[in-house]
């Protein structure tokens, strides 16, 4: 009898170790995103503040988050929160050379601020998930986050590295954290009735969401560019 618990204990913490694998490629995706701006020192620091309170934070949320999805607007609300964080991320100057320590102090916060919320909405359905492979077991469940932790901390130094490389990448993240906000407005329990009468609206918003995004954002970029003085 012990074995066979321990047996369902080491394949539920791998069911939940491998669903944080799967779900949290968009998570990585907003760390780079917010994080990419930074100096190098502050890069690593960001990556490694925000990854592991973001788990921290998905283990509160798992308790209550399947409560938490049966209110109205509440995802509507989050998913507006996400498409303005996916235009502030894609709007950003890439700045902070010469910057006192001072201001790079305040990025890193903000930087982590951005990671923190953007991970609360991203994370509402993909919670649930991991809570039915842990089954009510909290030790299965935090184990399985911790282990995650190191995994979100690579792939998002990984995009960070492709980023800088391949600069369309950022787009492209803007475009995911867009797509996954209109998702999530249409997913609120109060458009469920219209969803099931027309399901190309959950692809429609989504794709919306995502253009919305990158138009704005970009906007907003070459705005920012016009601005700034030129010369040395």
């Amino acid at each position: 009898m012990e074995l066979l618990q321990s047996v369902d204990f080491w394949i539920g913490l791998l069911k939940i170790v491998w669903i944080n694998i799967i779900l949290s490629g968009d998570n990585a995706v907003v760390i780079a995103l917010a994080a990419r701006t930074l100096p190098l020192r502050q890069q690593r620091k960001a990556v490694f503040l925000g990854s592991g309170a973001a788990v921290v934070l998905r283990i509160g949320l798992t308790v209550v988050a399947a409560r938490l999805l049966e209110f109205s607007y509440l995802q509507i609300v989050g998913g507006l929160m996400l498409l303005w964080i996916g235009v502030q991320l894609l709007s950003e100057e890439e700045d902070g050379e010469g910057e006192g320590e001072v201001k790079e102090t305040g990025t890193l916060m903000a930087a982590v601020r951005t990671i923190l919320i953007a991970d609360l909405v991203m994370s509402m359905d993909n919670v649930i998930a991991v809570a039915a492979a842990a089954k009510g077991d909290t030790v299965l469940l935090i184990l399985g986050l911790a282990i995650s932790i190191p995994l979100v901390i690579f792939g998002s130094t990984l995009m960070i590295k492709l980023m800088e490389r391949f600069p369309i990448i950022v787009t492209l993240g803007a475009a995911l954290i867009g797509w996954v906000g209109g998702e999530t407005v249409v997913g609120d329990v109060a458009l469920k009735g219209v969803l099931a009468q027309a399901a190309w609206l959950h692809y429609a918003a989504a794709a919306a969401g995502a253009a919305f995004v990158v138009g704005l954002g970009q906007l907003l970029q070459k705005r920012h560019n016009k601005q700034r003085p030129s010369g040395g």
